[in-house]
């Protein structure tokens, strides 16, 4: 068993779709359409064939719902990890990336919430002792 596919919802896909390959530095791995839905997919540049983030549409009122609460609260939808915390919100600011925290030390890691522009907060973190 691996994880293949996990999602983030989004309140507008093309604008998602900007925002986590021209600021992020993701790549576009599936697009396609059925209808009214869009099946919309990155995936980290040095891992083409790993794990899809699904940038799903927030339609459905559980779904906006959710991604509001988590949002109000100040959770992530998602965690990034990163080599360089400190280069990569540089890199970030420079490209307009509005952070709301960090970065700030916290056990066994360096962590910094930024906000897509797409209704979500996403945590980027640089583990003290890097992951295998």
């Amino acid at each position: 068993m691996r994880i293949q596919l996990t999602s983030v919802y989004v309140n507008d896909q093309a604008k998602a779709l900007a925002f986590y390959t021209e600021k992020l530095g993701f790549v576009k791995s599936m697009d396609f359409t059925v209808g009214n839905y869009r099946w919309l997919t990155v995936v980290a540049p040095e891992e083409p064939k790993g794990v899809n983030l699904v940038l799903e549409a927030n339609t459905n009122p559980a779904a906006a719902q959710y991604q509001k609460a988590i949002h109000d609260q100040g959770l992530p939808a998602a965690n990034f990890f990163v080599s360089d915390i400190e280069a990569e919100v540089a890199r970030l600011k420079e490209k307009g990336v509005r952070f709301t925290q960090g970065p700030k030390k916290v056990t066994g890691s360096t962590i910094a919430l930024l906000e897509d522009g797409c209704g979500n907060l996403i945590q980027i973190s640089q583990l003290q002792h890097p992951m295998g």
